[in-house]
């Protein structure tokens, strides 16, 4: 927890509302490689918003339900891809140099899936195993029917849009502002508001104050949350793997009766 005058200014300002044991799960803003066109290594598009409600799922967009309208941003891997829709932001590295950086912009009709809890159900990937690494070589072994099925069981797409490029700063979250590795949180707006301070004990790297910074389809619940790490290779292998059980408590505006002790 904070000390000193910080701590002073939370004891007297606000109020902690405990919400209970939860999951806390970890993400991160991704570097991938990219093409203005597709390629064979670079086949699948990332798309802009179009302006009307999107009902179609993953699967009838990737079979061209918004082709011909010129909503095809840049092309990726189609594994890196779906990973991207997960994380909500990422930076495509271009062959001539160029940086391009993409954050949320909309999604279409369809409720996320979590592929992992499907293989988690059907017995491949034990629970305690479980992390996006081993879903990642998973894909990479298996047929590529199967594969192709896996990512198309989650209906839920992304949609995305050009963001100024600040290497030295996170993407911008729900919250309109600069997301900071491992002090912001998304949440569930409908249980804590955004702004919010948050701390969390229980997991890797904690007990930890944050800050609620942005959402996410698959963040649900009054104790869920999932930490952004920040960007590039070293935050996703600390990202991938965090799925753990915490306590959390938030802190809003009033007179304060107690605090949580580390």
């Amino acid at each position: 927890m904070a000390t000193g005058p910080a701590r002073t200014a939370i004891e007297r300002h606000l109020v902690v509302e405990d919400h209970g044991e939860g999951r806390l799960t970890g993400y991160f803003e991704p570097e991938l490689r990219g093409a203005p066109r597709a390629t064979r290594a670079f086949p699948t598009a990332l798309h802009a918003l179009p302006p009307e409600p999107v009902t179609a799922s993953r699967a009838q967009i990737e079979d061209g339900a918004l082709a011909n309208r010129g909503l095809e941003m840049v092309f990726v891997d189609r594994v890196d891809a779906f990973f991207l829709h997960i994380q909500g932001s990422g930076r495509i590295v271009l062959a001539d140099g160029r940086v391009l950086r993409l954050g949320y912009a909309g999604r279409n009709s369809h409720a996320y899936v979590p592929i992992g809890r499907i293989l988690i159900d059907r017995g491949i990937i034990a629970r305690e195993a479980m992390s996006m690494q081993a879903i990642r070589a998973w894909l990479a072994n298996a047929p590529d029917r199967e594969a192709r099925a896996l990512l198309r069981a989650n209906p839920s797409y992304i949609f995305f849009r050009h963001l100024p490029l600040t290497p030295d700063q996170g993407p911008i979250g729900t919250l309109g502002v600069p997301l900071t590795p491992r002090h912001s949180i998304a949440v569930d707006r409908t249980h804590v508001p955004l702004g919010a301070p948050v701390f969390v004990m229980g997991g890797t790297g904690l007990p930890r104050l944050m800050v609620a910074q942005d959402t996410g389809g698959a963040i649900r619940g009054r104790a869920r949350g999932d930490a952004f790490w920040g960007w590039g290779a070293a935050a996703g292998e600390a990202a991938g793997p965090q799925n753990e059980t915490i306590r959390m408590w938030v802190l809003r505006p009033g007179t304060a009766v107690a605090t949580p002790r580390p």
